[in-house]
Parts: C-alpha cells; structure tokens; sequence
C-alpha cells in the first residue's frame, strides 16, 4: 500500500474529526468510566479492555498522522526502541519493584504481554514521550534549540504529564501500590522512576527524530497538539471528579498553554478560531 496514501487517508479523518477526537471523545469516555464506578453502566461495557484501547487509539490519531510524514528509517527505528523499552522497563518494575516502586495492574487494559504488562503499553506511553517534546517546543520557543536546554526541559514536562495520567490513573482503579503515596496515592519512587525513564525516552526520541523536522511540522500541521488537548481533558476531568486538585490544575494549565501557543489553529475547534496578528 502506498504510504502517501495511508497518510493523506489519516491526515482526512483526523481534519475532518477533530472536535471528535479531540473533545468529545474523551468527555464521553470519562462519564463512561466514571457511571461505571458509580455502578450505573456494567463494569463490562464500561472498562472493557478493548473499548479502552481502541479509544486511547483513537485519540493518539492526530499525533500519529501529524508525524508520519517525518517518520524516517532512523525514526521508525527509534519509535521500535522506544517500545521495547517501554515494555521492559515496565517488566522489570513489575518484577522487582524497580523502578516505579511496587504496584500492580487492577484492570485488564488488552492482552497482556507475557500475562504481566500490557501489550498495548506503547500506545499509552509513546504519547506522552512525544507530547512533552510537543509541549517543550511551546514552553522553551527559540531556546529549543539547544539540546542542553531541550533535553532537561522535555524529561521535566514527561514527568510532569505524569503528575496527571498516575493519580487519575489510581483514582478510577487502573492500577496501584500496595504502599500507597503522599502525591494521590503515588509514591515518591514512581516520579524518581519516570525521571530515569524519561530520560532514556527522551534520549532515544532525540538521537533518532530530527528536531528541524519535528518543529516544521508544529508549524504546518494544525491538528500536531490535538492530543495533548484530549489527554488534558480526560486527566483533567478525571482528577476533577476524584478531587484531585493538584492534578486536574495542571491539565488546566496544559490547556492554557495550548491556548496560547503560536502554532495551534483554533479553527477546526469549539472555542473560536485563530486570533489575527
């Protein structure tokens, strides 16, 4: 298949849908779970494993088609590395405590890999690497530039994505610690974790991606921060509805930046359109 086809084929459904994926998507999913923990939808239908999975693709399709195109032979690569790293770094924590600290899966999220982890675990981490680079871009503008300056600055923004996705994460049951910590219910050791975790991550995304090419593609792909718009408002949502304050501030927070970064077209969105410079 031709893979400029599949490409402009994804980059269609994506302009077409975004309010769908971006929005609604996430909105819906959230009332979903949280009527099934108010036992008003069957647990079944609510946290069915694969609705999770198909829905957490779903709303990784802008990210996807937005960086297709620069997807080389280095980066794909990369992109190969990045999961099997994301599945043994979570086997090893799984097995030994390391690095994350003891926890344990409390709801099927698809087939599990080796019957421990999950396999669609890329799908769910790959993501976040790449929106804390996305939202380095925003945060750093002409200084990101210098690796020395990137790099730190984008493993503090993966581990602040997780100061979100881990309390909502153990908020509605996904996973948890047998000992648990003072951030939510998250020990201190998980964010130690995703400091050494992100830090391969980040240096495996920046030895194989081309970072002129990731930021042309900020300035020409109006829907490339669509899925930090999705992950905001689920998290968010989410730690708003579990009363976590610190969590749900920083997703607001995400959309703020959103908001006013240079690069993002309102257009295809609820809340207006691009403002006139």
């Amino acid at each position: 298949m031709d893979r400029r086809r599949v490409e402009a084929g994804l980059d269609g459904i994506v302009r077409e849908h975004r309010v769908t994926i971006a929005v609604t998507v996430p909105v819906v999913g959230v009332v979903l779970l949280l009527a099934g923990e108010a036992g008003y939808v069957p647990e079944a239908v609510a946290f069915n494993p694969y609705m999770m999975v198909a829905a957490v693709t779903v709303m990784a399709l802008p990210l996807l088609a937005g960086i297709a195109p620069i997807v080389d032979r280095r980066a794909a690569v990369g992109l190969l590395a990045l999961a099997a790293f994301t599945w043994t770094i979570e086997l090893v924590g799984v097995h030994t405590g390391l690095p994350y600290g003891e926890f344990a899966y409390e709801r099927e999220l698809g087939p599990m890999l080796l019957g421990e982890v999950p396999l669609a675990l890329p799908v769910f981490f790959l993501p976040i690497l790449v929106n804390g680079y996305l939202l380095g871009m925003l945060v750093l503008g002409d200084r990101a530039g210098r690796l020395s300056v990137r790099f730190p600055t984008v493993v503090a923004l993966v581990v602040l994505l997780d100061l979100v996705l881990d309390p909502g994460a153990v908020a509605i049951g996904f996973w948890a610690w047998p000992d648990p910590g003072p951030y939510y219910g998250v020990p201190a050791i998980n964010y130690l974790g995703w400091i050494l975790s992100a830090s391969v991550a980040v240096a495996l995304l920046t030895a194989t991606f081309d970072h002129g090419a990731i930021v042309q593609r900020l300035e020409e792909c109006p829907y490339l921060l669509d899925d930090l718009i999705n992950f905001a408002i689920f998290w968010g949502l989410v730690n708003a509805a579990a009363w976590n304050a610190v969590p749900a501030l920083l997703a607001a927070l995400i959309l703020l930046v959103l908001v006013r970064a240079p690069w993002f077209d309102f257009a295809g969105l609820p809340w207006g359109s691009r403002p006139v410079e």
